[in-house]
């Protein structure tokens, strides 16, 4: 806002005598220009002078600009006067308002430019008025008044002053504050993992307030003061989890256009929803669901090689890789899961962050590190890190929902099994060959909207561009290394024989080798076949063959589970903890302390007879339930109690049991008990234990009590 000089209405004479710059030295002067500029037809800025004399008064903002500028450098501030706003400060609280409040002040600054282009036209401001004012159908005091809003203001700054700002000032005039611990307690009620109502929460918390005597606000205004100060993802933790604020944060898009065919590939295990009839030998049989190993490529996103079994394992990862390199070529990228299957020391031996196994320095190398392939790791228990879980989902369409499997579909989860869930297994041959057809017209199905398929189908986006690409190709040596495990084995310190898998394998050059630390790589499928030994280094020495043979061994360790922790996860626990909540366990006391004795019950005013004369007995457990109980009791007494439960001793869960009941009678019934006692009940009821003996006792009434 502007500031008004000590002196406001001026005379002719007053003006001639003030010697002000631009202004005539001379009442006949100053006359004259008012009546050129027709200061006397601007009712807002001129008036007649009162008292004897008469004459006109003209508003010093009809002034030229260096006489106003004059007139404030010699006028002193008045001491209670607000500081001026700051041109960034009116800009940013113009940002701030509604577009209503914006469009009003387009359309304000709009007039004034009409009314300003007039006046360069040669007539005068109050003519100009005037006739914007009809033309736009506004008042001319309306017009005087927007003026007056940027009087002294530049003309780029004019938008913001021009902005109503009055619902603005009404609503922090308006706010209002509740007591601190109403809003702990409110907050503390709703902002957890049961996730009640707002309404209930404010119910509780206004209860508490009253015996409290603190200050509340309504339901509305509190909704609305949770929504300012907590963000909607602290929140969102708070109430439903970490698993749930994991879905807030957007996955990344990676562009494929940039790679080639073969570039990169990832690879997974997918578990099909059917039920395969699994032949073991000896005419035995198992019904699984298998599992199948994929490797994509994520240029075109086609499924290059695929094997199935019935658990996830590294043979069957190493066959598979073999096919993908024996038909295609070796890649530069894989993107794995961090399974053991994919993180072994087999595939990726001496890669670092496998973060799984121990790493040596004596490890063997792996197979994809002696290729040359550069591993990735994809985000553990995260699918959308791996593209081929996209594949997987269209398979659970295509094949697992074939007609050819009907009856053997199981669902894709517990609650969506079909009603004819279970009616049959499906031959393990006939799942083969409606799996390959399946992924057949996966890989060739046309109109595909990928950025690099562009309508086509992943086999043509594959091999356009693989025809063009540079392939790396695998040499008759490579192809021993896909194909067959390896592992690391000292030889025998006198002869050089070799060890492994029960068996002993031995030829006449290898005596050069005692004591020596070698690799020995073979077929998983076949260990009765000569092993390949090669040099730590990786150069291969020769065969060694197998002299007794032995039974198939376990390859497959023992791995840890790692869990990916995200950044922006740890500053959402920091946010939640930050917020000012009150303990559920002191929501809990304070609501005890807040309860009053309940009213008695309406008495019925019309009564029903009973034509009957016995009183039907208390219902007494029958054996079959007795047995029921006493199982159900023995699974909790074996469970670990939490530290909440209130008595410890006797340690039997029907001793503790009849103490809650007993003292919620007592509290019902208005008897005096300690808040101690109140708060032990609370945390009691609270616990599973509490949970399985209400249910019990609903059932069987006091007779469960007496046991």
């Amino acid at each position: 806002m502007t500031r008004d000089p000590d002196h406001i209405w001026w005379t002719a004479d007053e003006i001639a005598a003030a010697a002000l710059p631009d202004l005539p030295a001379s009442k006949r002067g100053v006359n004259t220009l008012a009546e050129r500029l027709g200061w006397r037809r601007d009712p807002e800025r001129s008036r007649r002078r009162a008292g004897r004399g008469g004459g006109w008064e003209y508003h010093w903002k009809l002034f030229p600009l260096s006489a106003q500028k004059k007139l404030l450098a010699e006028a002193e501030p008045p001491s209670d006067a607000a500081p001026e706003k700051s041109r960034e400060q009116v800009w940013a609280e113009f940002e701030e308002l509604p577009d209503t409040a914006k469009d009003k002040a387009k359309a304000r600054l709009r007039i004034l430019s009409s009314v300003e282009a007039l006046e360069g036209a040669g007539r005068s401001r109050s003519d100009a008025v005037a006739d914007v004012a009809t033309m736009e159908h506004v008042g001319v005091r309306t017009i005087w008044g927007w003026f007056g809003m940027v009087e002294g203001v530049a003309r780029e700054d004019r938008l913001p002053h021009l902005a109503p700002r009055h619902r603005q000032a009404a609503r922090s005039d308006r706010k209002q504050e509740c007591d601190p611990d109403f809003k702990a307690a409110l907050f503390g009620d709703y902002l957890r993992l049961a996730g009640p109502s707002f309404t209930s929460s404010y119910r509780r918390a206004t209860k508490i307030a009253k015996a409290e005597g603190w200050k509340t606000l309504p339901e509305r205004t509190m909704r609305r003061r949770l929504d300012a100060e907590v963000s909607r993802t602290t929140q969102i933790y708070l109430r439903k989890g970490l698993d749930a604020l994991k879905g807030l944060y957007p996955a990344q898009t990676r562009d494929k256009t940039a790679l080639h065919a073969l570039e990169a590939v990832n690879a997974d295990y997918h578990k099909f929803d059917v039920f395969v009839d699994w032949p073991l030998g000896h005419n035995e049989f198992e019904i699984v669901r298998p599992q199948m190993v994929a490797f994509q490529d994520i240029y075109s996103g086609r499924i290059l090689s695929w094997r199935l079994s019935r658990n996830p394992n590294k043979s069957d990862v190493g066959l598979a890789l073999g096919d993908m390199i024996r038909e295609f070529g070796i890649p530069e990228h894989m993107l794995l899961d961090n399974g053991r299957e994919f993180a072994n020391k087999f595939l990726t031996g001496q890669a670092q962050t496998r973060h799984r196994f121990k790493i040596k320095d004596d490890d063997i190398p792996g197979v994809l590190k002696t290729l040359g392939i550069d591993i990735h790791w994809a985000t553990p228990y995260h699918g959308q890190a791996k593209p081929i879980e996209r594949a997987f989902k269209d398979l659970c369409d295509t094949v697992a929902k074939d007609p050819r499997f009907e009856g053997a579909y199981t669902g894709n989860r517990p609650e969506a099994k079909p009603e004819n869930y279970g009616s049959r297994a499906i031959p393990l041959d006939q799942f083969l060959q409606v799996l390959a057809e399946g992924i057949e017209e996966h890989n060739t199905r046309a109109g595909r909207r990928s950025a690099t398929a562009a309508g086509r189908s992943l086999h043509e986006t594959f091999e356009a561009s693989y025809a063009r690409a540079p392939i790396r190709k695998a040499t008759p040596e490579q192809a021993r290394l896909w194909l067959m495990g390896a592992e690391g084995i000292r030889a025998d310190a006198k002869t050089g024989l070799l060890r492994f898998m029960k068996n002993e394998y031995w030829s006449p050059w290898m005596s050069t080798l005692a004591g020596q630390r070698v690799v020995a790589r073979f077929d998983p499928e076949n260990l009765t076949e000569p092993l390949h030994i090669y040099a730590l280094d990786g150069a291969y020495l020769g065969q060694a063959e197998c002299r007794d043979a032995g039974g198939f061994f376990d390859l497959e360790e023992a791995r840890q589970l790692a869990q990916a922790k995200a950044a922006w996860r740890k500053a959402e626990r920091a946010a939640a903890a930050a917020v000012e909540r009150m303990k559920v366990t002191e929501i809990s006391s304070r609501l005890d302390a807040a309860s009053s004795t309940p009213s008695a019950p309406a008495e019925a005013k019309v009564v029903r007879p009973i034509f009957r004369s016995a009183v039907p007995a208390e219902p007494q457990p029958r054996p079959e339930e007795e047995a029921e109980i006493a199982s159900i009791q023995e699974r909790l007494r074996n469970r670990d109690m939490s530290a909440r439960t209130p008595a410890q001793e006797p340690d039997d869960e029907r001793i503790r049991f009849r103490w809650a009941v007993e003292l919620r009678r007592r509290i019902e019934a208005g008897e005096p008990v300690g808040q101690t006692e109140r708060t032990k009940l609370a945390s009691y009821e609270d616990t599973a234990e509490f949970r399985g003996q209400h249910r019990l006792y609903q059932k069987f009434g006091e007779a469960m009590l007496s046991r």
